[in-house]
């Protein structure tokens, strides 16, 4: 079962892709071309890359670190690597886009920094920022990482530079698992129930942190591997970071429940160990739940992830729900409203803090602007009867937005963001009526090189097209040529060397690592590793029934003649809950109705205790143990539910996804 956005991210490092080292005789990433060099050489001459400020500013404070550079699990296991990324310490090479290079230098400083006087961070333990408040009594935590791991090795370095406090808060901003992940390692579970910790979330946060994108998980997975990098080296001509950070730690990430929920839009203050903190509730904006909030007393401002030192994501490449920039733009608007005439402190959940009221207004403003803009701008374009890959094309930023860096498409990009907000409104036809039912692409790439009058005379094309640096159009030819014949070699190569030069231009760490990834399975082939595990006993735990249900009810294959003809009716009993489902099975459809009991047609009533289910669901017991065991009781047709059972589909994870 696979869970819900960013634990696919962090699940795919779990699995240990970034340790894969490719085969010596295969790895033959080209150099750059020189129409790659022009590109990256142009971008050098357009932003304003003599200003250190950003550089200045994510050192500023700094305390101390960890000399090794390694932070290590109960085993001795890496968990994160802080050098891995050394290599950044040189100049831009021609295979970088050089944008991306210096947001990759400024991501990897790492280790403990003040903020001001009573708020530190520690930044670059993990893809996210652990922020300490101190309170009356001890730390307030905000977002403590993505692993035990990582979080236990900030609060060690904390206590030794600091002093050693207790923890007498969290505050969670989002529902990204990034963001409380390692909380197992900052509290203990039985402080939080026995109320001696409160825990401050947005409303909504466990919910969605258990239930976002359930559904699609397997495909997201395998997605996410191509858009983190997670099967590439870490060098010149591979992932050099995913803008937003640069990578994920690896290990078992917790959750626990809010003691208390904000839900506000206007706004709710809490006294939180002692410090006035005022919230704003800010849904469907980076996250389905997530909030901001001002510290009254230290006139400073946790930002969440709504704004950040790069344009974020309004879609993301491993696919998610679309999120709404006019409503992230009001968000940050309602912000400066509140607090902008004395905030002089602004922190984030990602990268470094910006200081002084004017540069923070100015950094709000324009990141407001932004999400505005593209909202804006593609909804009027659109209205005027341009498709999104027209506008995508020619909708450009305003150059007051588009020259700062924090604007800098390195996690989103201008290109994918812009389909989004048209994809929010109009969906995914854009009215031609060519392009309400094309077909698949094997169909169409075998349509394709025949009309290029063969495999042979489309190479050639493709090749001369290459030679001049069209590198976009030599994909979408070659892209048809291996849908249509995956085995001809040629074509497979020098679809990898286009997609390498996409990838050293692309300013999006995430662009980037697509199109290296790409081509690297185009020169290597899918390399199946262990699939990973991407749910937690901790996430199990909280998955509703409703939900468990319904995950139940997508894997049937409807689709099966078999299954299509299974007519059945089962009452389920869960004990230990103390809650009933029935299963109506017709026409290849499950039906979970909940709190519910069949009285009429029953084929089997089934007891098992929901723990009995959250095991099997973790791989530590399967189905025919549990019967053997008795832990699942059925009266009536057990042969219909063993059937029904095998019927539910086992998703591969190593699916191709750059030939067919």
């Amino acid at each position: 079962m696979k869970v819900f956005n960013l634990i696919i991210l962090i699940m795919a490092t779990n699995l240990g892709y970034a340790d894969v080292k490719p085969v010596a005789d295969e790895a033959v990433p080209k150099a750059a071309t020189a129409f790659t060099k022009q590109a990256n050489e142009t971008l050098k001459s357009y932003l304003p890359f003599a200003d250190k400020t950003d550089f200045t500013n994510a050192q500023k404070g700094f305390i101390a670190s960890i000399d090794e550079g390694l932070i290590r699990g109960d085993a001795g296991q890496v968990a994160y690597d802080m050098k891995q990324f050394d290599f950044l310490d040189e100049a831009a090479p021609d295979t970088a886009n050089p944008s991306l290079w210096r947001q990759g230098q400024l991501n990897k400083i790492h280790g403990l920094f003040k903020v001001r006087e009573d708020i530190y961070q520690i930044r670059s333990f993990d893809l996210s920022n652990m922020t300490l408040i101190k309170g009356k009594t001890g730390w307030i935590v905000i977002d403590p990482l993505l692993t035990p791991q990582t979080a236990k090795a900030g609060m060690k370095l904390v206590d030794k530079h600091l002093g050693k406090f207790p923890v007498s808060a969290i505050i969670i901003t989002h529902s990204h698992i990034d963001h409380f992940g390692g909380i197992r390692g900052v509290v203990d579970a039985a402080d939080v129930s026995s109320g001696k910790i409160p825990i401050y979330a947005p409303y909504g946060y466990y919910e969605n942190a258990i239930s976002e994108n359930i559904m699609a998980g397997n495909a997201m997975s395998r997605r996410a591997s191509y858009m983190f990098g997670n099967l590439l080296p870490k060098n010149n001509t591979g992932a050099i970071g995913a803008g937003l950070g640069q990578t994920t730690s690896t290990g078992l990430p917790g959750i626990l429940q809010a003691t208390d929920s904000i839900d506000s839009l206007s706004g709710e203050t809490r006294m939180v160990d002692g410090l006035e903190v005022e919230f704003i509730y800010t849904p469907e904006s980076e996250a389905p739940a997530e909030m901001m909030f001002y510290f009254k007393d230290l006139k400073a401002f946790c930002q969440a992830e709504n704004l950040n030192h790069t344009f974020h994501n309004l879609y993301t490449l491993r696919g998610a729900k679309v999120r709404n920039g006019q409503k992230w733009s009001q968000y940050i608007d309602k912000a400066i409203q509140k607090w902008g005439h004395e905030v002089e402190y602004s922190f984030g959940t990602h990268h470094w803090p910006t200081w002084g009221n004017s540069p923070i207004i100015d950094f709000w403003q324009k990141q407001r602007d932004l999400y505005r803009f593209v909202h804006d701008q593609t909804i009027r374009l659109a209205n005027n009867g341009l498709t999104p890959r027209e506008i995508a094309e020619q909708l450009k930023l305003p150059e007051a937005l588009d020259k700062q860096f924090y604007n800098r498409g390195y996690y989103g990009s201008l290109s994918h963001n812009i389909k989004a907000q048209y994809q929010l409104y109009y969906g995914w036809f854009d009215g031609n009526p060519a392009n309400l039912n094309p077909l698949p692409p094997s169909a169409v790439g075998q349509k394709y090189v025949a009309l290029a009058g063969g495999a042979d005379q489309l190479l050639s094309h493709a090749q001369q097209s290459y030679d001049k640096g069209e590198y976009r159009w030599v994909a979408e030819l070659l892209n048809h040529l291996v849908f249509a014949d995956p085995s001809n070699q040629t074509a497979r190569l020098m679809l990898a060397d286009t997609y390498e030069q996409l990838g050293y231009v692309a300013e999006s760490g995430p662009w980037r690592n697509f199109y290296l990834t790409g081509a690297k399975e185009l020169r290597h082939g899918v390399k199946a590793l262990p699939s990973p595990k991407t749910i937690t006993p901790d996430m199990v735990q909280g998955l509703s029934t409703e939900l468990f249900f319904n995950y139940l009810a997508m894997k049937f294959t409807g689709t099966d003649p078999v299954a299509s003809q299974l007519n059945y009716n089962f009452n389920i009993n869960l004990p230990d809950v103390n809650e009933t489902i029935a299963l109506v099975i017709n026409n290849g459809v499950v039906h979970p109705r909940f709190g519910a009991k069949l009285s009429k047609d029953v084929t089997a009533t089934i007891t098992v205790n929901r723990q009995d289910l959250n095991q099997m669901t973790l791989g530590q017991v399967k189905f025919a143990e549990l019967m053997a065991s008795e832990k699942i009781q059925i009266d009536g047709n057990a042969d219909a539910f063993k059937l029904f059972f095998s019927k539910l589909d086992n998703f591969e994870f190593w699916f191709n996804i750059v030939e067919p």
